[in-house]
């Protein structure tokens, strides 16, 4: 089981510095790029607003949507097209999901989590395995959700675990009570199965 750090009441500034050292860190400690792993959705947009305005080497990030739907880049409902829209003027390049077969080695993997447990695309339902061979697989989530009614595109467990540390975001008191459960062991939701796989530290944010 993860070594699991809980940092309550950050604020979205707070979030981003910590994000600028790690980012900071991993540029100093490699000559060559340094591949980020970041969510899409509604919460994590205002942070790498603020992440975007720090002075990194960008031309040497790389940075990668754990998932994305399955639609044209310039859909509002893209991940990539997020990313593109908030670090694209940076000179980091934003990595094309469905365009690409191997995964690097990242510096960090920052995740979302849903209600119901989900991180990245792997919803309960996709019943994730820890020992996936792929890398990236393509799926339906069954029920769509109603806000994203589009198939997915995702990164599985040991690609999303291919990462130094791991950062979670979480918002609200219902979702910090389902990521307690899977971090004590008492569920077997995707971010469950992730968190008895990790070996390294783990920051939510909550």
């Amino acid at each position: 089981m993860a070594d699991i750090e809980f940092i309550t009441d950050a604020s979205d500034e707070a979030i981003a510095a910590w994000l600028q050292q790690r980012l900071e860190a991993a540029l100093m400690q490699r000559d060559g790029p340094v591949a980020v792993c970041l969510p899409g959705g509604s919460t994590p947009g205002p942070i790498l607003k603020l992440l975007a305005e720090a002075p990194l080497d960008w031309q040497r990030i790389t940075l990668w949507p754990g998932d994305d739907r399955v639609v044209p880049a310039d859909h509002p409902a893209s991940n990539g097209g997020q990313l593109r829209s908030l670090l694209g003027a940076t000179g980091a390049q934003v990595v094309a999901l469905d365009r690409m077969e191997a995964v690097p080695h990242f510096a960090l993997t920052l995740l979302g989590m849903g209600a119901d447990g989900h991180i990245a695309s792997l919803f309960p339902n996709t019943d994730p395995d820890p020992r996936d061979p792929q890398a990236i697989r393509r799926l339906t989530p069954d029920p769509l959700p109603p806000e994203a009614p589009f198939d997915r595109i995702t990164l599985t467990i040991p690609a999303l675990l291919e990462s130094e540390a791991l950062a979670f975001v979480i918002h609200g008191a219902e979702k910090r009570r389902v990521f307690e459960a899977a971090m004590a062991g008492e569920s077997d939701l995707p971010v469950a199965r992730l968190l008895r796989t990790a070996t390294q530290k783990v920051t939510c944010f909550a």
